[in-house]
């Protein structure tokens, strides 16, 4: 009869071969469809498991707080090859890891086209400045680098103290606390995987932007009928610099484009306060 000791080394064994085949048959099923050339091509790496590739690696190396460590991870296992295939954020990857290859990518406009992980853009928002086409990207920017960036805008901007207060000077505390919260929890969804479930990071930062847009929908609703009704105003926040912004054809922002672009300003800012002060 089987000791446990080989019980537990026929266990190693088979857990070791259904990994390696599963690794393999998900490689097979994504790199098929490239031909035999341009398989030949392909850096070093592999697909890792279907859904999961090497996210886990990704998250773990971020949360330890050593993010190098991700790339170190690919060292050890295929050498220094500077680039190297994965499965990432739903998506089969590849990872540059050189200065000069990085140049290379970002430079090449034509060559190499923007995107974003499907969790960053369902989180942030469809009408923010991620995905839309160039033309749209460029209007924007325009319409919104007064109510941004402006003098009038900096100079009230610089009296505020958090974000929140500079998007919604006139909200109440209850309002403050509650923006707090969900931009905080959507932003510990941006780098997830965009798997909609209870449990999942990403499920918690969904959650946290429908109460977001929420929370701005309704401080929309009331700049809009205060506007209608010629209420005075006692300070003029970014979310009404946005609302009053229009471009040299007199079109103006619309409210799910203001609400996205006040999300994504809100992760930005949490995003840059964050690694200044790691």
């Amino acid at each position: 009869m089987a000791g446990p000791g080989l019980l537990a080394a026929v266990a190693a064994v088979l857990v070791v071969a259904i990994d390696a085949v599963v690794r393999r048959a998900h490689g097979w099923a994504r790199e098929a469809s490239l031909g035999a050339g341009r398989r030949a091509r392909l850096p070093p790496g592999d697909m890792g498991w279907p859904v999961v590739g090497a996210m886990w690696a990704f998250l773990w190396a971020f949360k330890s707080g050593d993010p190098d460590s991700f790339i170190g991870f690919f060292i050890r296992r295929f050498g220094r090859a500077g680039m190297y295939r994965a499965f990432m954020f739903s998506s089969p990857t590849i990872l540059v890891a050189t200065p000069d290859a990085c140049k290379r990518v970002l430079m090449d406009d034509d060559g190499f086209a923007e995107g974003w992980p499907k969790a960053t853009v369902a989180l942030i928002g469809s009408k923010s400045f991620l995905t839309l086409p160039c033309e749209e990207h460029r209007r924007l920017r325009k319409l919104t680098a007064a109510p941004i960036n402006g003098s009038d805008a900096l100079s009230t901007y610089l009296g505020g103290g958090a974000a929140p207060v500079i998007f919604l000077t006139s909200a109440d505390d209850a309002t403050m606390r509650a923006l707090e919260r969900s931009y905080t929890d959507l932003n510990y969804g941006i780098r997830a995987m965009a798997i909609n479930l209870p449990g999942f990071a990403f499920h918690k930062a969904f959650k946290a932007r429908k109460k977001l847009v929420s929370v701005l929908q309704g401080a929309l609703n009331e700049r809009r009928v205060a506007t209608t009704k010629g209420l005075p105003k006692s300070n003029m926040d970014m979310m009404d610099r946005l609302i009053e912004a229009e471009d040299e054809h007199g079109r103006r922002l619309d409210d799910e484009e203001i609400i996205d672009i006040l999300i994504m300003y809100l992760n930005a800012g949490h995003e840059s306060s964050a690694h200044i002060s790691m």
